[in-house]
């Protein structure tokens, strides 16, 4: 080997040493997230909400989506997405904001959280809470960590950061004022759930509704949180969100902030 060319090699490798130790080769290296967005049911603005959704969370997190819309305004829709054996094949999380809560198939329910039990994360929203709720089998209730039958009259109060030291929680208020939102009673913390956040009720009850459990090998992130638009275009909602999202797929770090090339645009 030539002197010019062993130069060259060992500045290469200096060059190398040095990018990754301040973490720039991995920053410039990161895959995007690959998010899948179930949405659709009753009683909600899905068309409004799937966009400010993704693009909100895409400008905090590096994530790429792909929506299913599906179900019109009905309770009793069967999404056809999760009726194929490997619906979750090619993404890295799913999404779950959707509202379907008189669907009691046990076999098509337990087809949806078996995904999640062998490893894929799960992010679930605000009327995902009721889906699935009229059916005999507790697995959606054990995937989301918390069971909800009903939900107070929508109404503004307030919610209250039970860990700030969670990552999830890093960033968010000790008290947020959250506008014309529906509190979810909660009536059972499955063994896995880790509260985060509280709602206080029109009766001073306290019902959890942010928290993080683990279903099987998954992350999950749950808030009952996001009725309205004025909720989910919310920039607290949305980096609560974001932040729940980057931690069930292990992309946060103890301080809240994203990875090395997962933050957002």
């Amino acid at each position: 080997m030539k002197p010019t060319h062993l130069y060259h090699t060992v500045r290469v490798s200096l060059l190398t040493l040095l990018l990754l130790a301040t973490g720039l080769m991995v920053t410039q290296g990161a895959e995007p997230i690959r998010a899948l967005l179930i949405t659709g049911g009753c009683c909600h603005d899905f068309e409004a909400q799937k966009k400010i959704l993704t693009e909100g969370i895409s400008a905090r997190a590096n994530v790429t989506w792909t929506i299913v819309h599906e179900g019109g305004d009905t309770r009793d829709y069967m999404v056809s997405v999760y009726q194929k054996p490997d619906w979750t094949k090619g993404y890295d999380v799913v999404v779950h904001d959707e509202c379907f809560g008189y669907v009691t198939n046990v076999a098509f329910v337990e087809q949806i959280t078996q995904a999640h039990s062998n490893g894929i994360p799960a992010v679930t929203l605000h009327c995902s809470t009721h889906s699935y709720r009229m059916s005999t089998t507790d697995e959606w209730r054990k995937l989301l960590g918390v069971s909800s039958y009903q939900h107070e009259k929508r109404r503004s109060f307030e919610v209250f950061n039970l860990k700030p030291e969670h990552p999830i929680m890093k960033g968010f208020p000790a008290q947020w004022h959250d506008t014309e939102d529906e509190l979810y009673e909660i009536k059972k913390l499955w063994p896995d759930c880790v509260p985060l956040g509280k709602g206080v009720g029109e009766t001073k009850a306290e019902h959890v509704c942010i928290w993080a459990n683990t279903y099987g090998k998954a992350r999950v992130f749950g808030t009952s949180l996001g009725h309205g638009n004025d909720t989910v275009k919310d920039a607290v909602y949305l980096d609560l969100v974001s932040r729940g999202l980057l931690w069930a797929c292990n992309k946060l770090d103890e301080n809240g902030k994203p990875l090395a090339g997962y933050g957002g645009k």
